[in-house]
C-alpha cells in the first residue's frame, strides 16, 4: 500500500487546482481503503460529495492504475462511479469522481450477492472499445498457445472483484477501481467473483449456482474455463509454493464442478 498522507498536507497548488473544478470544499473525510493511492478523500462540496484520489507522478504504478481508471471509465458508467475530472498539478496525479455512499460488499450475504450480480450484468456486454492488455497475455509464462487462443475475447473486464472493490448502498452496488482492465472473455469476472463468494465461506455449489445467472459463463467454453483454472493455478503456485496454493487453486478448481468438458 502507498503511504497515506491526508487532504490538508497536499501541497496547496493541488488541493487549488481540485477546488478549481469543484468549487470550495466545505469538508473532507479521508478513506483509508485502496492499496496504490497516496491520497484518497470525500469531499463535501456545495455541488456534492465527490471521492478525490492521487499519486505521485514519480509512482509509476499508481499513474498506469490511475490511467487505466480513466480510460474505462466512460464505458462502466452502468456499474461504476462517474469520473469527473483528471489531472496533474505539482507532482501530483489526481482523479476526481462522483461520491457514492456505500460500504463493502459482504459476499456471505445473499443481499449483497444479489446486489453484485447486478452490477456484473450491467456490464457483462460491454466491449473493451478501448485498447486495454489482453487477458491471455498475463499467462503467456504458464499456459501454451492454443490454451491462450482459448481466452482471447473482446469484453472489457475488470478482473479484480474482491469485496474492497465492491460497494453496496441502498439498493444497488458498485464496482470500483478499474485498474487492471483487459479484454477477454466475458465470463472472466464472473468466475473471479465466484472464487470470492467461496472465500467468503459460501460453499462451493452455493457460489457455482450464483454464476448461473449470467449468459456469459452459461455459454463459456469449458476447455477456455479450465485453461483458465490452469493458469492462474500454475502462477499462484510459483508465487507461494505447491502447499501455500492449495487452499486458492481449490477453489478456483471447484469452477470446473459446473463444467462438462469432453475427453
Amino acid at each position: 500500500m502507498a503511504p497515506r498522507i491526508e487532504w490538508r498536507d497536499l501541497p496547496g497548488v493541488v488541493r487549488a487546482a481540485v477546488e478549481a473544478r469543484t468549487g470550495p470544499v466545505l469538508g473532507v473525510k479521508s478513506v483509508s481503503d485502496g492499496l496504490t493511492c497516496a491520497v484518497a478523500a470525500r469531499l463535501d462540496t456545495a455541488a456534492g460529495a465527490l471521492f478525490v484520489k492521487g499519486v505521485r507522478v514519480e509512482d509509476r504504478v499508481g499513474c498506469e492504475a490511475q490511467r487505466w481508471e480513466a480510460v474505462v471509465n466512460s464505458a462502466v458508467c452502468a456499474a461504476s462511479p462517474s469520473l469527473r475530472w483528471s489531472f496533474t498539478a505539482e507532482g501530483w496525479d489526481v482523479l476526481v469522481f462522483d461520491h457514492v455512499d456505500g460500504r463493502h460488499a459482504d459476499l456471505a450475504d445473499g443481499r449483497d450477492r444479489r446486489l453484485v450480480a447486478e452490477a456484473l450484468l450491467a456490464v457483462e456486454n460491454v466491449g473493451a472499445s478501448v485498447s486495454v492488455p489482453r487477458f491471455a497475455a498475463r499467462f503467456a509464462g504458464v499456459l501454451d498457445r492454443e490454451q491462450l487462443e482459448l481466452l482471447g475475447g473482446t469484453t472489457l473486464l475488470h478482473t479484480d472483484t474482491n469485496p474492497h472493490n465492491l460497494l453496496v448502498g441502498g439498493d444497488r452496488a458498485w464496482l470500483v477501481d478499474w485498474a487492471m482492465p483487459a479484454s477477454g472473455p466475458a465470463w472472466v469476472d464472473v468466475a473471479y467473483t465466484a472464487v470470492r463468494l467461496m472465500e467468503a465461506d459460501v460453499p462451493a455449489r452455493e457460489a457455482l449456482g450464483w454464476t448461473a445467472q449470467f449468459l456469459s459463463w452459461r455459454e463459456a467454453d469449458p476447455v477456455a474455463v479450465e485453461a483458465f483454472v490452469t493458469g492462474v493455478c500454475r502462477q499462484w503456485e510459483a508465487r507461494v509454493g505447491v502447499a501455500g496454493a492449495r487452499p486458492s487453486n481449490a477453489r478456483f478448481a471447484a469452477l470446473l464442478g459446473a463444467m462438462v468438458i469432453a475427453p
